[in-house]
């Protein structure tokens, strides 16, 4: 067994280990709208309808949030996920997955096929990010939502910015491909859909604390 196999389990347990942790104590700085990042992906998954497709989503962290009845397609590339993301749907009683290997640069699913497509913490570590907002686009169907919850870099200049491009060739290398000072709003911002809102709030967690959260919908088909 090869040091990338034996990293990639010990990620994979380190994240099963996680879904026990209770993330409405995870209280957010900033955000008047949501008290707590629990409180938070319960309004933004909570609605979520139809075919929804969660890109990395690790061992499983936010299925907890999911209404039941969905069709649920998760693109995870680190295959010794897969385990505990079978076990968590069935202990949060989704009973409609599909579990494929891909990344989020090539996501392995027709054109305009999904309702909605769910990034928790993912954008960070993934090797391309205009490539991956237009796979995003792509497999949306007109009208369709992204959803996502990310930390993204600190504004320039600031202490936490300094520290965050000091750390991050480390960073990487620790958790999985993760960068701390990714401008991920920036490349958002320019994808082309429909519109662009979002909160921007902080956690009390160091390095990791700026965050960015929302809805946005693709364009829906013109009619007339």
């Amino acid at each position: 067994m090869n040091l990338s196999t034996i990293q990639k389990r010990l990620f994979a347990w380190g994240m099963g280990q996680a879904n026990d942790a209770d993330v409405d104590r995870i209280k957010l700085i900033d955000c008047p709208e949501y008290q707590s990042l629990g409180e938070l992906k319960r309004a933004l998954l909570g609605n979520a309808q139809h075919q929804v497709l969660e890109i990395g989503p690790g061992a499983g962290a936010s299925l907890a949030y999911y209404p039941k009845d969905i069709h649920w397609i998760g693109i995870e590339p680190n295959p010794f996920m897969h385990q505990y993301l079978e076990r968590e749907a069935q202990q949060q009683g989704l009973a409609n997955i599909e579990l494929r290997q891909g990344t989020a640069e090539d996501l392995p699913v027709e054109d305009e096929s999904i309702d909605t497509v769910v990034s928790t913490h993912v954008l960070c570590s993934v090797t391309d990010l205009e490539t991956s907002f237009q796979e995003i686009k792509r497999v949306l169907k007109p009208g369709g939502n992204f959803v996502f919850i990310e930390h993204v870099g600190e504004e320039c200049g600031t202490w936490t910015r300094k520290a965050q491009d000091s750390i991050n060739p480390v960073w990487k290398n620790l958790f999985d491909n993760c960068n701390l000072n990714r401008e991920t709003w920036k490349i958002l911002e320019q994808v082309g859909l429909e519109k662009v809102n979002y909160y921007q709030f902080k956690l009390t967690i160091p390095l990791v604390s700026p965050h960015i959260a929302g809805i946005v919908r693709k364009k829906p088909v013109a009619v007339g």
